[in-house]
């Protein structure tokens, strides 16, 4: 496995292949915590990993140097798939000093009491000298915790970038350029949609800070290292953070008796023209992190659910209340739902689309009472053409 950025700077983190759930994000395909090695006058480790993996993090330091050696260890973010192994590193380490801005100290306080750590606070724009190249230091707040930091080396023009730009993706390969592109693109975007999407407005303040350094490879916190790519995964954030719609319909939908699944399909059916890409999606049958990945970039989004107890089904509002806490802008969307003796999903679901989503609705929603009556399936299908059409137009818009 090659594990070598440049000369005397190498990855020494850990790859979790079997973890499949982060924090309700469901992780597939594994995860890594990346941590760097910089070797030079003075050696600096750049972040640690989660708590269980430190003795193999140390390990993997010692194969590049005596862990007396590490006069730093610079600590980007303090949520604990980072510096989880803060602790046993610093007892490790006995002359580094940790690095930090004032807001991660706090944090780290928080998380791991009063220790008696060499800490040295750096802020926005600081420089710490390493022998011929140096670590500076651009502070990111909310992205995505508010005490998040870059770290770069200007003479390497290399960004170490904390969870910007990474992937939940556990691989033997290192670089974007060892892997299956779309793979490691896809699983960026699900990052992007399941982490970082609320935070878009800090994501672009970012983006715009570090438009200036010369950037010739990305490493974050997570899954690969950017080095063929760079220009491709920062195009991507900067459309995913502006809400860049792609021509896309999603019908979401949850069922009981059927009555919901065959309105969802006829929307899905009026929603398939041309250059659309309409996609059908049975809550039950998805996840939390595959819906949300596919709502970053979607036009439009109809979204229906059986009534139970004069409500939506349980996994629709699960999922709403999931959205709703991601805040995806700028879909055009339509609510549906099926009922028998009582009503209550579809005009729920229409209250969250407007009220707490904030999109488009189009119309009032969709009921069918019992089974759908042909007249019912006309108006799903004529939901589904006019979804359409505002997403191949809206998309057109966006270019």
């Amino acid at each position: 496995m090659n594990t070598t950025l440049r000369k005397g700077i190498d990855w020494v983190g850990v790859v979790d292949w079997t973890i499949r759930d982060f924090h309700s994000y469901d992780v597939e395909r594994g995860a890594t915590y990346n941590a760097y090695l910089v070797r030079d006058e003075k050696t600096a480790l750049i972040d640690t990993v989660k708590a269980p993996f430190a003795e193999q993090l140390l390990r993997n330091v010692v194969s590049h140097t005596d862990l007396t050696r590490v006069d730093y260890v610079v600590c980007n973010h303090a949520e604990p798939d980072h510096a989880g192994a803060l602790a046993r590193v610093m007892d490790a380490l006995p002359q580094a000093t940790l690095v930090c801005d004032k807001k991660c100290a706090a944090t780290l306080g928080q998380y791991f009491g009063d220790r008696n750590w060499k800490t040295q606070i750096v802020a926005n724009g600081d420089r710490l000298p390493l022998g011929r190249r140096s670590l500076r230091f651009v502070e990111t707040p909310m992205v995505h915790w508010p005490e998040s930091m870059f770290t770069y080396v200007p003479e390497e023009k290399l960004l170490f970038s904390m969870d910007a730009f990474g992937q939940h993706y556990a691989t033997s390969a290192r670089f974007d350029d060892e892997a299956d592109l779309a793979i490691v693109m896809q699983e960026a975007q699900t990052y992007y949609a399941n982490i970082v999407m609320p935070y878009a407005k800090a994501v672009l303040n970012v983006l715009d800070g570090v438009a200036s350094l010369p950037i010739e490879m990305i490493a974050p916190s997570h899954g690969l290292i950017w080095r063929r790519h760079v220009s491709e995964i920062v195009e991507a954030y900067r459309g995913w953070a502006n809400h860049r719609p792609k021509p896309k319909v999603l019908v979401i939908y949850d069922t009981m008796w059927e009555s919901t699944a065959q309105m969802a399909q006829a929307i899905w059916e009026g929603a398939s023209q041309p250059g659309i890409d309409a996609q059908l999606i049975f809550i039950r049958r998805s996840n939390l992190t595959h819906i949300a990945a596919e709502t970053l970039d979607a036009a439009a989004v109809a979204f229906g659910s059986a009534t139970l107890n004069r409500n939506m089904m349980p996994m629709a509002a699960a999922t709403l209340n999931y959205l709703e806490g991601l805040r995806p802008l700028g879909k055009k969307a339509v609510a549906f739902g099926s009922y028998g003796w009582g009503k209550g999903a579809a005009e729920a679901i229409d209250e969250i689309l407007r009220n707490r989503l904030d999109w488009q609705v189009l119309g009032d929603p969709i009921r069918s009472q019992y089974r759908p009556t042909p007249t019912v399936l006309d108006q799903c299908r004529q939901a589904g053409r006019s979804l359409a059409d505002w997403a191949q137009k809206t998309a057109t818009d966006s270019v």
